[in-house]
């Protein structure tokens, strides 16, 4: 893959991205912020964005969505927990409400 397909294909991603995010909010803003682990600020800058500003925001050439798994166990536990899948989902998302709320400085 050449740097031209790769930048369509984070462009591309983008736009997913967003325009899933912009959705998530605008069904169930509590749920949608859990689920992107954004602050509500983000959230609500997000749901007020119109169709323009989503396709200028998703033409950065660099990735807006990025993992939340900064530590390798929740990640570990989402890949290769051999038990109780749903146990296993339970846990993580346990984990992952206890963390902090994304905050673009």
């Amino acid at each position: 893959m050449n740097v031209i397909d790769m930048m369509s294909e984070i462009k591309d991603a983008n736009l997913n991205y967003l325009m899933l995010a912009q959705q998530l909010i605008r069904a169930d803003k509590a749920t949608a912020i859990f689920l992107l682990g954004v602050s509500k600020e983000i959230a609500d800058l997000l749901e007020g964005l119109s169709n323009l500003q989503l396709v200028k925001l998703s033409g950065t050439n660099m990735m807006l969505a990025r993992f939340r798994f900064d530590d390798s166990a929740i990640l570990g536990m989402l890949t290769s927990y051999t038990k109780d899948r749903s146990q296993a989902h339970l846990h993580t998302a346990l984990l992952l409400a206890g963390q902090a709320a994304e905050v673009m400085v």
